[in-house]
């Protein structure tokens, strides 16, 4: 597995996004009925750090308002205040009456921090086409106000709050040898699939950089992580990546190189978080891919092969059926050559260009939390990480039974 190490110039530090000077953070999370009578998990969180900022978006072309309304006003501003943050509906296609409802939520949080409305950005996850419980949200906003705190108990807070069907919380932060930190939240466990998924994640840093250099690095750090991950193949309404920065720590000597490894640290571990917390899963995956043609075919390759159900299954059954993996690979788009092929499977070479190697089912150990799969395509200098999870019984039911 592809860690981070800790080294002079970048430390792992607790506190989440409130590790980041300048920011505060609260949430709740509690059952509530739904305005059809269901029971659901209802949650609201607020974020307060002002400064520059930029944002990544869904590619679903059904776009659920709350993005509408955010990308609207960081187009105007380049600059956000605050994050407000629903869970437990998804407030997507919902019509006009899903885009005021957001306004609305932006509203009671510019309202209660001395904002403007345009400074606000707004968030929500949950069951699409459902309209939002504003009566709710209102009569909670006063309390999540009242909570904000820069403490770890802030950060981890908004953390669950924001919680659909994940099953832990997703908090990641780091302090480069320059002082700065950058920290960030994150949710999600299903209809995850690159081009982001049914995930949110919020990350701050107290650098002073300008919205055109956030926006290069997080398109960047997106693409190497939230971009690699895969559940279930589905991409969601509601995907948004926020990166604000307080310029707390003023403007020192700036190396975008250091920034750019600390946001692709916090990106990649918060994606790892989402993809090790998929519907049901019980194991991480990893595939590894060099030697490819180009780094785009790497892509395609990692992505075909976690995405695969049939590799999917085999990993949840501690199975070493590698002939999976191939077949994903050859169908992925990627150029390949079955000569010049090598493969992997949680460190035992199972086949050596392009054959196949003398090995028992026991010699590979899949029993572990995490699996390894490194395959070398012997064409190039590409590579690409990838991650996902196994395909269980569980994720069937939690998904049968997802509104009922």
């Amino acid at each position: 597995m592809r860690h981070y190490e800790v080294t002079k110039s970048m430390n792992r530090i607790t506190g989440g996004v409130c590790a980041v000077r300048g920011v505060r953070a609260f949430g709740i999370r509690e059952l509530a009925e739904r305005e059809d009578g269901k029971e659901s998990k209802n949650g609201l969180a607020v974020i307060t750090g002002s400064g520059e900022s930029a944002g990544v978006f869904t590619k679903n072309r059904i776009i659920a308002p709350p993005l509408t309304l955010t990308r609207a006003h960081l187009e105007a501003r380049h600059r956000l205040g605050a994050v407000i943050v629903n869970s437990g509906c998804a407030n997507a296609f919902t019509g006009k009456r899903g885009l005021s409802d957001a306004g609305r939520m932006a509203e009671l949080a510019a309202e209660r921090l001395n904002l403007e409305k345009d400074a606000v950005g707004v968030a929500s996850t949950g069951v699409v086409g459902v309209s939002l419980d504003l009566k709710w949200i209102e009569s909670q906003i006063d309390s999540v106000v009242a909570g904000l705190s820069a403490t770890p108990e802030g950060s981890s807070a908004a953390a669950q709050a924001i919680m659909t069907t994940d099953t832990r919380p997703k908090e990641f932060a780091v302090e480069l040898g320059s002082g700065v930190r950058i920290g960030g939240i994150a949710k999600g466990s299903g209809m995850i699939a690159p081009d982001m998924a049914t995930m949110l994640a919020f990350i701050y840093t107290d650098a002073d950089l300008p919205h055109e250099t956030l926006e290069t690095c997080l398109k960047q750090a997106v693409d190497t992580s939230f971009n690699m991950i895969v559940v279930d193949g589905d991409t969601s309404t509601n995907d948004m990546v926020l990166l604000t920065a307080t310029a707390e720590v003023g403007a020192p000597e700036y190396d975008e190189e250091e920034f750019q490894e600390g946001l692709d640290c916090v990106c990649t571990e918060l994606a790892k978080m989402i993809a090790r917390d998929g519907e049901g899963a019980e194991k991480l995956i990893e595939v590894r891919v060099t030697g490819a043609e180009t780094n785009e075919d790497a892509e395609v390759a990692a992505k075909a092969i976690v995405r695969s159900p049939l590799v999917k299954t085999a990993v949840h059954g501690c199975d070493p059926n590698w002939g999976r993996v191939v077949v994903a690979i050859g169908y992925s788009g990627a150029a390949v050559d079955p000569d010049l092929i090598s493969l992997a499977l949680s460190g035992v070479r199972v086949v050596d260009c392009g054959t196949v190697l003398d090995f028992a089912g026991e010699d590979v150990d899949m029993s572990g939390e995490d699996v390894g799969i490194d395959v070398d395509l012997g064409l190039g200098a590409g590579e690409a990480t990838a991650w996902g999870c196994d395909l269980t019984c569980e994720y069937v039911r939690i998904n049968a039974e997802y509104t009922s």
